[in-house]
């Protein structure tokens, strides 16, 4: 009897292979992990050229690998991103076309669903979008039928409105702007909807403070949470709490039952971490607490729009 893929959460491995090296077992780990999520519950596997200095891939690649290789089938698609030189910065066409290919090499693949332009911040909207520029070697790669989707995947929600403003993408990522604590890419990803891109919210704990409650040296967006943040995320605990819910599991259900969110991309480090968000995503969250919580007020979001969180 297969077990159902859902579609609803895409899996992040940003920090899958990290400090590892080929061969050892820390890589081994890495591996097991990456074959549980390629053969686990949830549809899509999220990737990028830079995560771990492309160890994320090589890591995905290797589990692709031994799956295969013991007659089994994945039930993940693998989602990446191209990224610039990260000895240059430069991010044009050419680079695309190269970051491609060494993301096919380290996968062992012959083609990507969807690929997405990452974090494109050492180039202006006119250098992109201009003559040799990486939305046109994007769009090369659509074109030839090498890729069936292109996106936009970053952070600052005035950049990815340019982006999606211009019609030219299938996708798009955004993070740490859509959760329990900042809504700030409302707009973008309701234009977004409107335009009929697939839109992927990333990082649904705010990388942080979410997901480890109001803790000493809780952070979002890689950031401090601050006094103001952290006495809010404290009210909200207290409101999960009386209904018998944890504060990770409606951050988590805030994104999935939004209609502006096709996927809600969360990251997993393990087997055990993915045993647990399949337990957070079957979890019921009463209406009654999504008043409770909008009764809290806007909490003060320490990120700023004009300002990358990664």
């Amino acid at each position: 009897m297969h077990q159902p893929v859902f579609d609803d959460i895409t899996v992040g491995t940003s920090p899958l292979g990290r400090d590892t090296r080929p061969g050892s077992p820390e890589e081994a780990d890495a591996v097991a992990t990456a074959i549980a999520l390629l053969t686990g519950p949830f549809a899509r596997v999220d990737t990028s050229n830079a995560y771990a200095d492309g160890r994320s891939e090589e890591v995905l690649g290797t589990a692709l690998a031994a799956v295969r290789e013991r007659g089994e089938r994945t039930t993940a698609e693998i989602v990446t991103k191209v990224d610039a030189d990260p000895r240059t910065g430069a991010f044009d066409r050419d680079r695309v076309l190269r970051s491609y290919e060494e993301s096919l090499a380290r996968l062992g693949l012959e083609r990507i669903g969807t690929l997405h332009l990452h974090d494109p911040y050492s180039v202006t909207t006119d250098q992109a979008f201009g003559p040799g520029g990486a939305v046109e070697g994007l769009r090369e790669l659509r074109d030839a039928g090498a890729v069936d989707a292109i996106g936009i995947a970053a952070g600052p929600v005035p950049l990815m409105r340019e982006y999606v403003a211009t019609g030219m993408f299938d996708a798009l990522l955004t993070h740490n702007r859509f959760t329990l604590v900042d809504r700030s890419a409302s707009v973008l990803l309701e234009d977004a909807r409107r335009r009929g891109m697939r839109t992927y919210n990333a990082a649904p704990f705010g990388a942080g403070i979410l997901a480890s409650g109001a803790t000493p040296g809780a952070t979002y967006g890689y950031r401090p949470a601050g006094a103001a943040l952290t006495e809010w995320v404290e009210r909200a605990e207290r409101a999960c709490a009386a209904h018998g819910i944890s504060l990770r599991a409606a951050a988590l259900h805030f994104s999935l039952r939004s209609p502006l969110v096709d996927s809600t991309v969360v990251g997993v480090s393990s087997p055990e971490r993915l045993e647990q968000l399949v337990a957070l995503r079957d979890v019921v969250v009463p209406d009654e607490l999504w008043v409770e919580l909008e009764g809290l007020g806007t909490a003060p979001s320490p990120l700023s729009d004009g300002e990358d969180a990664a």
